[in-house]
């Protein structure tokens, strides 16, 4: 009876253990319901309000009793982030891996008491010059009092330094009074009349503050069609706010001073509907590797014999690799990889560049035509296609990526697997921020990113980190290149192999992280990062 018993427990455990496994795999493997947005053209934003705490304590309408909605206000950013491991409620074996849980990770654990101290100050110092550098009048929150008779620009009015303009949209609609006044005021230009109307009385034509009365509003709103407004301080890449009121009532809106950035056009050449060679750039960069590097080459001349092929070189004793549309450029011994990037792609003459590393294979799904169709018919700035290990397994290494803002202590740097939406017109290519290291950029996007020197032997996703924000990126997993073997028995090592793998893979592996945590701290003023 007792055996019965035990062997029915034992049946009972194993039907358990089967569900879970079969609720995991269901888990693991159904698909996802994603929508596919389409990103043809830039979209219509609203900027964001952060909503700060003290709205709950203001002092306005103090007597009028409100309730504050938990889940909607848990929504608001609240400037006190933290980085946390995830876990699972129940220990399961395996279930970081399983279910990508994030690990979290405190940079300041790294330095000593005395270093974090004076890095910090100094980080501080930096981060208020980069803010006086970067902000503008125009991130001045300015809110349009509600039932205002005045008609102003609010968006998109803007001036080229030291020119004018005529000013759209301004007008007054007010109840009837004996007379209609308006005032302007600027900082940075003065106002001037294109042409006067009868009936309208004005002070201070060619001045920073101007006054325009009249008995009549139809011919007040006339007058208003012909203010100008001309900038005379020499400061480009700012805003003039300016200050408009009329009895009882005032406004402001911006006027932005700006040289339009002159356009940076790329030949797009003849042959075909796109003519890769015209198009795009194959950059790369080698150290020591060179049996691969031709491996590489002569798997690209298969499919694309005419394509410009540009090749940073940092290996000490070196080998020349020719051929027709080839530029190999050295540099100084064990250099870098970021640095062997900014090489390369500063040498790309075309308006797109395809990033391979120099282990890579093309083979017949390697179309750059397909990448190129998308950055073409999209506003993404960057596309990563997918890499087929030997195993046959191929991955997109698909991230996204989030800054949490944490308040005077720095902010906290999340990524996670995954992708934001589905490309309409692409079903096989996804909105992400970080990619495989095989992917097509516009170059000139690249460029203003750039790849930090620091970063030596170990890197990429620092790229995408830098570049959060000013770089649209995209995955699409039916462009596909291979990697070559890493698999090598012992006796089948070249020496080429074995003098490689002392620089990838150094005995001091927590040197490269302790690099990579300090340029996090103190240059992109994380305080911690999480990841899966």
């Amino acid at each position: 009876m007792i055996h019965i018993i035990g062997m029915w427990r034992a049946k009972k455990k194993l039907l358990c253990a089967c569900i879970f496994l079969l609720a995991l795999c269901i888990f693991i493997w159904a698909p996802k319901r994603y929508s596919a947005l389409d990103i043809s053209n830039r979209m219509n934003s609203v900027p964001e309000v952060l909503l700060d705490e003290r709205l709950w304590a203001a002092k306005t309408y103090e007597h009028i009793h409100f309730r504050v909605k938990g889940e909607a206000a848990g929504l608001l950013a609240k400037n006190v982030c933290r980085c946390e491991n995830e876990e699972m409620p129940v220990n399961i074996p395996l279930s970081k891996p399983v279910f990508h849980l994030a690990s979290a990770v405190q940079l300041k654990r790294i330095f000593s008491i005395s270093e974090l101290e004076d890095l910090q100050k100094k980080r501080d110092q930096e981060y208020q010059k980069f803010l006086k550098r970067s902000q503008s009048p125009l991130d001045l929150l300015i809110i349009a009092k509600a039932n205002s008779p005045l008609e102003y620009p609010v968006q998109g009015l803007q001036v080229r330094p030291l020119k004018s303009i005529l000013i759209p949209g301004l007008s007054l609609q007010a109840s009837t009074r004996d007379i209609y006044r308006v005032n302007l005021t600027a900082s940075l230009g003065i106002f001037q009349l294109a042409a006067e109307v009868d009936e309208v009385s004005f002070q201070g034509d060619g001045e920073m503050h101007l006054s325009l009365s009249s008995p009549q509003t139809e011919n007040l709103n006339k007058q208003l069609q012909f203010v100008m407004y001309t900038n005379t301080l020499f400061h480009p890449n700012t805003a003039d706010i300016v200050h408009f009121t009329t009895d009882g009532y005032e406004a402001y809106f911006s006027i932005k001073v700006q040289h339009p950035t002159p356009p940076k056009l790329y030949h797009p050449g003849t042959s075909g509907e796109y003519d890769i060679s015209a198009l795009v750039t194959i950059a790369t960069k080698t150290f020591l590797r060179y049996s691969m590097l031709r491996k590489l080459i002569k798997s690209i001349r298969k499919y694309y014999p005419t394509v410009k092929i540009v090749i940073a070189d940092d290996s000490n004793v070196t080998e020349k690799v020719e051929g027709p549309n080839i530029e190999q450029y050295f540099m100084p011994f064990e250099k870098g990889w970021f640095a062997g990037r900014n090489l390369a792609i500063s040498q790309v003459t075309t308006k797109y560049f395809l990033w391979v590393d120099d282990d890579f294979i093309f083979t017949n799904e390697t179309k750059i035509e397909k990448l190129v169709d998308v950055l073409e018919k999209t506003t993404l700035d960057v596309v990563g296609g997918a890499v087929r290990e030997v195993t046959g397994y191929s991955t997109t290494y698909r991230q996204k990526i989030t800054v949490e803002a944490g308040g005077d202590d720095g902010d906290c740097l999340h990524t996670r697997q995954g992708f934001h939406h589905i490309i309409k017109g692409f079903p096989n290519c996804v909105v992400t921020d970080g990619v495989i290291n095989f992917f097509l950029a516009r170059t000139e996007k690249a460029r203003q990113v750039g790849f930090d020197p620091k970063l030596n032997r170990v890197a990429h996703l620092e790229f995408f980190i830098d570049g959060l924000g000013i770089l649209h990126v995209g995955s699409c997993d039916d462009v596909v290149v291979s990697h070559a073997s890493k698999i090598r028995l012992p006796w089948t090592k070249t020496k080429e192999d074995k003098l490689y793998a002392t620089y990838r893979y150094p005995k001091a592996l927590g040197s490269n992280k302790d690099l990579q945590y300090r340029l996090f701290y103190f240059k992109n003023r994380f305080k911690c990062m999480t990841g899966n």
